[in-house]
């Protein structure tokens, strides 16, 4: 460690803290994760989840862990520094993101998404602050709850930050996979375009509550495994139609509220996997000509082969740590034109518009006929209930760490 020059706090957690630094020789700014638990042997630092995960992954949308350093029991993780988290640049902001940064910020998310899930491993824990920017590049980090897709169930139950955590899991599933991934990404994409969180629950009742209150009552139709995960535990669901994404992210294309909707299914089997999201219309528009995909990264399949070859410097010395092979400079990278069918129908809107009430309306002379009188009430119910959107982010994240500038912790 004393080839570091730590500089500055940049977080702290329940397993670690963490802090900027600049490497002595090569003035290379780093974060290093320092972990608060004592490690007495070698063998326990190379098993640690994060670290096996990391080693098997080299992706340009992805944190690259430089360094594992031991000393004197204490373990320091050394990555590569990032400016910011997405949280805290939503946080400051005061006017919406552009549609395009948005759509750039997605794409490079579901890039490094969908090469990880091909190397055999999902996240369990998308986040903002788990999404880190560094000019115009997005990185997804913190690893510590990744599990390879092929792991036997039962799997961990608690698992992701409350307000992204897909349905299966809120219902106890035994059986979840790579989908929660994509279910956490649909609901961060609604926060890029409003700033709030889409299902702020404070509690697993209140987020289902919440959850309901935007996709409507699950059917047997919808998600079968969830009405018998439901039956199985005595519980019933709370009664809502579908709100329209339409109608709460007004400033989304079409095209996006398309992929929100998908990613957001109740029934895990329907959402489209990372790779196929980024074949959605959403990506392809304001492209005038093909644009072929960044290819720098390695084949999932030949690293696979390689994966007894760590990529990681691991010292207990004073020797240097490698350097990232490539810095990728990454712009709006968007897939060719051409793109396979949908796993899903496009999405269609569920409700009439005979049945809104205009709001510049003017009040009639005659008496209400009871269905005029039963669409106002029902208009009462509907404002009176919960709708996303209207929360602010004057209050905290209850129960939800903001995580660092480099490296967010637990």
């Amino acid at each position: 460690m004393k080839r570091y020059k730590l500089s500055k706090m940049i977080g702290d957690g329940t397993y670690g803290s963490v802090v900027r630094a600049t490497n002595n020789e090569t003035q290379e700014l780093v974060a290093i994760k320092k972990m608060k638990k004592k490690y007495f042997s070698w063998e326990e630092c190379v098993n640690l989840r994060e670290v096996q995960t990391l080693k098997k992954l080299n992706h340009p949308n992805i944190i690259k862990l430089k360094e594992v350093i031991r000393e004197n029991n204490e373990l320091y993780f050394v990555f590569e520094y990032m400016d910011a988290n997405l949280y805290q640049i939503m946080k400051d902001r005061d006017k919406p993101f552009s549609e395009s940064k948005i759509r750039n910020i997605m794409y490079q998310v579901l890039q490094g998404l969908a090469y990880q899930h091909k190397m055999g491993y999902f996240h369990r824990d998308m986040k903002p602050e788990n999404l880190l920017i560094n000019k115009d590049t997005v990185k997804v980090a913190d690893f510590g709850l990744a599990r390879e897709i092929r792991a036997r169930p039962p799997i961990t139950e608690y698992v992701s930050t409350r307000w992204y955590r897909a349905p299966e899991v809120l219902m106890r599933s035994p059986n979840y996979n790579s989908p929660v991934d994509l279910w956490a990404v649909g609901v961060i994409m609604a926060e890029l375009y409003t700033l709030r969180p889409l299902f702020p629950g404070t509690s697993e009742p209140d987020e289902i509550f919440k959850i309901c209150s935007v996709l409507g009552t699950p059917t047997q139709e919808n998600w079968s495994d969830g009405m018998r995960l439901a039956a199985g535990m005595n519980y019933k669901f709370p009664k809502f139609a579908q709100t329209p994404l339409e109608t709460l992210i007004p400033n989304a294309c079409p095209e996006a509220i398309q992929l929100m909707t998908d990613l957001m299914k109740y029934d895990p089997i329907k959402r489209p996997t990372a790779s196929q999201a980024l074949q959605y219309p959403y990506f392809q528009i304001g492209i005038s000509a093909p644009i072929p995909v960044n290819n720098k990264y390695p084949n999932p399949q030949t690293q696979r082969q390689e994966n007894n070859v760590s990529n990681i410097s691991v010292q207990q010395d004073n020797s240097m740590g490698r350097k990232p092979q490539f810095v990728p400079q990454y712009g709006v990278v968007y897939p060719p034109k051409s793109h396979p069918p949908y796993p899903n129908q496009p999405f269609q809107p569920r409700f009439n518009p005979e049945e809104q009430i205009p709001s510049n309306s003017k009040p009639s002379s005659k008496a209400p006929s009871p269905s005029a009188k039963t669409g106002r009430q029902n208009n009462l119910i509907k404002n009176a209930r919960y709708m996303p959107g209207q929360s602010t982010r004057t209050s905290p994240r209850k129960g939800i760490p903001t995580g660092p500038s480099g490296i967010p912790v637990k």
